[in-house]
């Protein structure tokens, strides 16, 4: 298994690029803010082919790059239905005075062939199967991806902007919903594994051990208790 990944554009959004080998097909991972370059550098480096990209939430941190990159290798992207319009129109999903910075930097839309995820969704992409689970609370289409345990690799969690190392997705923004996050870490990352290697949309890689011990609104929801506030750190966008 090769995953390389790198933080790209203002926010340092962490675009994957996931293939069973050097040399082999692959799937990209958002692709976001000034992704592009990283990403065709990644694909010679690795000798990768692009066959799909996915998108774990619309936000234009993780999608800014979408179009381009399906453009260049004629690829479909896939993204959760509740989070489509935001492709198009990143301004309503982070409120007019955030948005208003951005809007003379970005080119949005769709790309020419864009797909609807749905929760529990395998999708069998590059010889892989990734096992798509509809996490809302970050926004109201976020998703995760899965990958199962392999001979030489643990499972492996891309969380999004879910779950972080030792904190979580901010809520505060249109179609986030701190009772819709607890409900998502209950429901999503706390049956995993204690092995599963979280790969998230901001900072460092962790395990799903190291958040269940440690991550305070983690501990929170696994011990039935509601988070102090109403809504979750500013990390990421």
């Amino acid at each position: 298994m090769l995953i390389a990944g790198f933080p790209a554009g203002a926010w340092g959004t962490n675009c994957y690029l996931v293939a069973p080998a050097a040399g082999e097909e692959c799937v990209i991972i958002d692709p976001g803010h000034q992704a592009t370059q990283g990403v065709e550098e990644t694909l010679r480096k690795h000798r990768l082919k692009p066959v799909a990209v996915v998108l774990t939430h619309g936000h234009i941190d993780h999608v800014a790059s979408v179009v381009p990159v399906c453009g260049a290798h004629d690829v479909p992207a896939w993204i959760h239905p509740e989070d489509r319009y935001m492709m198009s129109d990143p301004e309503k999903a982070i409120g007019r005075a955030f948005g208003a910075q951005l809007m003379g930097e970005l080119t949005v839309g769709e790309p020419d062939d864009l797909k609807e995820l749905t929760d529990g969704a395998k999708l069998r992409l590059a010889g892989m199967e990734l096992t798509v689970a509809h996490a809302p609370g970050h926004t109201k289409g976020s998703v995760t991806f899965g990958l199962p345990e392999a001979e030489d690799i643990p499972p492996i969690l891309f969380s999004g902007d879910l779950l972080f190392a030792g904190s979580i997705g901010r809520t505060d923004f249109p179609g986030g919903s701190m009772d819709d996050m607890r409900d998502s870490l209950a429901r999503v990352v706390l049956p995993l594994d204690d092995s599963t290697v979280v790969l998230p949309g901001h900072n460092q890689q962790t395990t799903i051990g190291q958040e269940r011990a440690t991550n305070p609104y983690l501990r929170q929801v696994a011990a039935g208790l509601g988070a102090d506030g109403t809504s979750a750190p500013r990390r990421g966008m």
